[in-house]
């Protein structure tokens, strides 16, 4: 043990001699394992940091619920595009129906949307998004109040002139004004500000934060707004999703009075088609994150080879020496693979310490959190152990064989 430990204290300090001594040469040798670090570390965290951003962001929108909607969310290419056009929307009526015959369902919402300009005073926002909700949306989709409440049942049955404000258009409108119980205007109709959304951040599809939630009812009567909507449905605790579809599908054939064998006109979709879609979307780009870091680690190997080898060759008479003094082989042999994984790890830990730096940069630049994750720190630092273990088996298994006599007789 002593041994090993005495082994890996010189072949530390044989590296960091070969580092101050020739700096520029080492460090240009090391340069190809330090950007083949980075380049992979540095996609993985990217893109970590993504699936982080977008898991989250799916799960406010819900992994028990599914969208009954004209459309589905991905399209089969054989299936003729006339046919979704000739679907008919789903409906409040059908909402009720749902919610008096789904006995899978925890909660039904209806959800509409349109694009309006929204004022209050001098100020305006052109082409805001305005959900038009009924009242259990709450129930269906995660969200948090920053300021004031939520529609009561009774606002949202009689159609209220009421408005929730996400946060950019309350800061954007409002500015350190106190939003709640000032009157908007949307399509020249006043509405009263309630609530204001906590700031959520972007994610999958369109943030709150650039939304304005109304009462359907009043929206559907007051403001014209009569887009496509969509029937939100989320299954009861210990419900299978599977199961929750089974029986919507029975119910929206029963209500539009489709006969057996007739082919539906409507689509259920699944935020998992999302999900499994940016997982094969991750995975690709991994792979290119490998293969873009697979040819500098490649490069960065041949660099540590070639600065073992001639290490070797500089210090062939301290081997001799050391061999005639009573150094074993095997002892030579692990001097120079450490060194050579040492150096390795040098340029490994390099590019970890421009990952995090670059990290930092962009958290504060663009807002967006970037994760250096544990993982992938221990992930970087292996694949340059590797490295520098596969570039120094063969100069190390050189050294070890030299015979001591011809190795103290050597002039270099």
């Amino acid at each position: 043990m002593l041994i090993i430990l005495r082994l890996i204290r010189e072949s530390y300090l044989f590296a960091f001699h070969e580092l101050r001594v020739k700096m520029g040469r080492t460090i240009l040798a090391l340069l190809g394992i330090t950007i083949g670090i980075f380049c992979v570390i540095s996609v993985l965290s990217v893109f970590d940091s993504l699936e982080v951003k977008i898991r989250s962001s799916i799960e406010s929108l819900g992994d028990n619920v599914v969208y009954v909607q004209k459309w589905p969310w991905m399209f089969s290419s054989n299936y003729p595009w006339w046919k979704y056009i000739k679907r008919p929307v789903p409906t409040l009526e059908e909402m009720k129906a749902i919610q008096q015959r789904c006995y899978t369902a925890d909660a039904v919402a209806f959800i509409m949307g349109s694009n309006r300009t929204i004022k209050f005073r001098s100020k305006s926002i052109e082409n805001t998004s305005v959900m038009a909700i009924s009242h259990d949306y709450d129930k269906t989709r995660s969200f948090e109040l920053g300021l004031g409440r939520y529609f009561s049942p009774m606002e949202s049955a009689n159609g209220r002139n009421i408005i929730i404000l996400g946060s950019d258009v309350s800061s954007q409108l409002f500015g350190q004004t106190e939003p709640i119980g000032q009157m908007v205007k949307i399509f020249g109709r006043k509405l009263e500000v309630v609530g204001v959304l906590k700031k959520e951040g972007e994610g999958l599809g369109e943030s709150l934060d650039q939304q304005v939630i109304v009462p359907i009812n009043y929206a559907i009567n007051v403001l014209d707004i009569d887009r496509d909507g969509a029937l939100i449905v989320k299954a009861k605790p210990g419900i299978a999703k599977q199961e929750l579809i089974d029986d919507l599908t029975g119910i929206m054939r029963s209500v539009r009075h489709l006969r057996p064998g007739q082919e539906d006109n409507f689509s259920i979709n699944e935020i998992s088609l999302i999900s499994n879609t940016f997982d094969q979307f991750f995975n690709v780009m991994a792979i290119i994150g490998w293969v873009i870091g697979g040819f500098s680690l490649l490069v960065g190997g041949f660099g540590i080879a070639n600065i073992m080898f001639v290490s070797v060759k500089e210090r062939t008479r301290i081997i001799g020496l050391q061999k005639s003094l009573g150094a074993k082989n095997y002892f030579i042999l692990l001097q120079f693979l450490f060194e050579s994984v040492f150096l390795s790890l040098f340029g490994g830990i390099a590019g970890l310490l421009i990952i995090y730096f670059m990290s930092l940069i962009v958290q504060h630049a663009f807002d967006f959190e970037m994760i250096l994750s544990t993982g992938n720190i221990i992930l970087g630092l292996s694949v340059s152990i590797i490295i520098g273990f596969v570039s120094g088996i063969i100069p190390s298994y050189n050294a070890a064989r030299l015979d001591p006599v011809e190795a103290m007789r050597s002039t270099f």
